[in-house]
């Protein structure tokens, strides 16, 4: 008898095989990884055989004299667990202090014409950057370098530098030609004239340069994550966010008072500019101090040709496309948004039923995956990779199983909270300056239609890495198409059949359905992926009945489904007792924070009371360990549903 990882069972004796059959090569085709290595045939004892260079590899096999390190193992469960928790805690510090920078940007130019032309300005390197090729380093690019650690002579070293000279030639051309083409880019996002629209092309070249160093950034960053690295990536940001609201303190500080856009002096404008940008090359070299103790040494190499560039190449084209489609899809959210905002003012209507409730819910909206799913997944898809690599598919599956179940607990209480407490949210948000009552009320109603498909949308999210740890970027892209399309035609659907009161919310929903419809077809086609049959042992005794094992994929979507379900239940009493007790302090910015405060515990009581009796103790104890809460673990117990 066999354990189930195929090794004897040391308590049970096994009968010497009568026939001893060999272990049959997974043939390749549907479901096979790209990156699975032929089965080795066995090499006889003697002396090692040294093999010979890869095309376009003349490295030698790293030393500890030469300055560069081995791959490194798997990191354990543990050790992943504990990158997400940095990562995660990064990812909140960076994102506080955006709100604070954001807070100090309207401060400083308030929320009109001057305030537009620079967050035009500032943002078209975002938008170049990620519809060009920051979706493309995000995810692409990991599987690649794992891939290249574990089967090149050189453990990657040439390839890796390869890569990054490739990309960063790639980035100088592509920030050269956006500075020369600022006034068609300006132009293209907005309908400025006169000096408004001279001082955005003057923000923007100032602010066109980000784009290499964005690039920059993730280029390395991806390196550190390939080496399980991931505290840095997450936590250098906050030095961007510290520079900003520096520069814009100084600029409040020595007089910074314009009113509109004539009055802004070349010396402001370079101030504001040029020390937004100087965030952003903040925030690439902090992280050259992990490179550096990862012992990463960068050489630029130009010997591209058959040098195995064209796979990572061609995987870049259609994470590109998948961000081409994503911009499409927003183009066309952001036009009906703003149309029913128009609908709505037209209608006399005396609130914010446009993009402005859209936008804002939104936000708020994806803190959760960016705080919780990004992180735990980042640190998973080195290991994925090398999964992917060995041809173990399965446990791509498993190990994805595993982080939706540990997450679960987290995100599910996100969800109910959004649900229940989506006016006091909004209130401590955006209750400020111009924002009405009415207006927060939206955002509210917005945020409470999104929040039913928040686990939907991050589990979405760490199920398309699974393609990326395999080298697929195809699939993704086309259930990107699949995602996107979904929810724009939907807010077409709700703009053209709702009233103008509505439409937002509508839209809301619309993207709601579309996360749903999105989990369940990336679901299946990456079950039907992993779902790989089980290898025949070398050992193994020839089986008269013709039986093999079912194919599994690892997954356990059922398990998963109904975990969240449970977690829902166990919510669902405390998110009655929440909404009613936080109703219950008024609508003061005092009131919805002690409605916030009673709320959130009413919910979490509710959470670890209910958890245990319906089964899903263990994905709340270790949201209980983070919050310092004694919280009895559940007994492990055998049988088909034990958790």
């Amino acid at each position: 008898m066999h354990n189930t990882n195929g090794s004897p069972d040391p308590f049970v004796y096994v009968d010497p095989p009568t026939l001893a059959l060999g272990k049959v090569p997974v043939q390749p085709g549907y479901g096979q990884s790209p990156y699975a290595q032929p089965p080795v045939p066995p090499v006889p004892p003697g002396p090692p055989v040294v093999p010979a260079p890869q095309a376009g590899g003349d490295q030698v096999a790293p030393s500890s004299e030469d300055g560069q390190s081995t791959p490194a193992a798997a990191p354990s469960t543990a050790s992943t667990g504990r990158n997400g928790l940095i990562m995660a805690l990064g990812s909140l510090a960076s994102r506080a202090l955006g709100f604070v920078r954001s807070a100090m940007i309207v401060a400083a130019l308030t929320t009109g014409p001057l305030g537009d032309s620079f967050n035009v300005a500032n943002s078209l390197p975002n938008i170049v950057y990620m519809m060009l090729i920051g979706g493309a380093l995000a995810s692409v690019f990991v599987p690649e370098l794992v891939h290249a650690a574990q089967t090149h002579r050189d453990g990657g070293v040439a390839y890796t530098d390869r890569l990054l000279t490739l990309c960063g030639v790639l980035l100088v051309v592509l920030t050269l030609g956006a500075w020369l083409a600022a006034p068609a880019i300006v132009d293209l996002y907005s309908h400025y004239d006169g000096a408004q629209r001279d001082l955005t092309i003057a923000f923007a070249r100032y602010c066109l340069p980000q784009i290499f160093f964005y690039g920059v950034f993730t280029l390395l960053g991806q390196v550190l994550n390939s080496r399980d690295r991931f505290g840095a990536m997450m936590w250098t940001p906050v030095l961007n966010n510290v520079v900003a609201i520096s520069v814009f303190g100084l600029y409040m500080v020595i007089g910074g008072n314009a009113k509109d856009a004539g009055s802004m002096t070349p010396g402001m404008t370079m101030l504001l500019g040029l020390g937004s940008t100087l965030g952003i090359v903040v925030q690439a070299l902090g992280l050259l101090p992990s490179l550096r103790s990862a012992r990463f040494r960068f050489r630029p190499r130009f010997d591209w040709k058959g040098a195995g560039l064209t796979r990572p190449l061609r995987s870049a084209s259609w994470a590109l496309l998948l961000v081409l489609v994503t911009q499409l899809a927003f183009a066309v959210i952001t036009r009906v948004s703003t149309s029913a905002g128009q609908q709505a003012h037209d209608a006399g209507l005396k609130m914010g039923l446009g993009n402005f409730a859209y936008t804002n819910a939104y936000q708020l909206f994806v803190v959760p995956q960016g705080v919780i799913t990004i992180s735990l997944v980042t640190a998973l898809l080195p290991g994925m990779s090398r999964a992917a690599t060995a041809g173990d598919l399965t446990k791509i599956g498993s190990d994805l199983s595993e982080m939706l179940r540990n997450s679960a607990a987290m995100i599910v209480t996100a969800a109910v909270l959004f649900f229940a407490l989506a006016p006091q949210i909004t209130a401590v948000a955006y209750g400020y300056g111009s924002s009405s009552a009415a207006d927060t009320w939206v955002i509210a109603q917005v945020l409470m239609a999104f929040a039913l498909g928040l686990p939907a949308f991050c589990a979405q999210y760490a199920l398309a890495r699974g393609f990326y740890a395999m080298g697929d970027a195809r699939t993704p892209f086309w259930l990107t198409v699949i995602t996107t399309g979904s929810n724009a035609g939907l807010s077409c659907v709700a703009y053209l059949l709702l009233t103008p009161r509505w439409i937002i919310i509508g839209m809301a929903v619309a993207h709601t359905t579309a996360c749903v419809l999105s989990i369940v077809i990336t679901g299946w086609a990456l079950g039907r992926r992993l779902r790989t049959p089980a290898p025949v042992h070398p050992d193994a005794t020839l089986d008269l009945s013709g039986r093999r094992p079912a194919p599994r994929s690892g997954l356990d979507g059922g398990r998963v489904v109904a975990l969240h379900l449970a977690l829902a239940a166990a919510c669902a009493p405390g998110a009655l007792a929440a909404h009613w007790l936080a109703t219950r302090f008024g609508a003061t910015l005092f009131g919805s924070l002690a409605g916030l405060a009673v709320g959130s515990l009413a919910v979490l009581l509710s959470l670890f009371l209910f958890a245990i009796p319906l089964g899903a103790g263990a994905s709340v104890a270790p949201l209980a360990r983070k919050l310092r809460i004694p919280y009895p673990a559940p007994a492990v117990t055998a049988g088909k549903h034990r958790r």
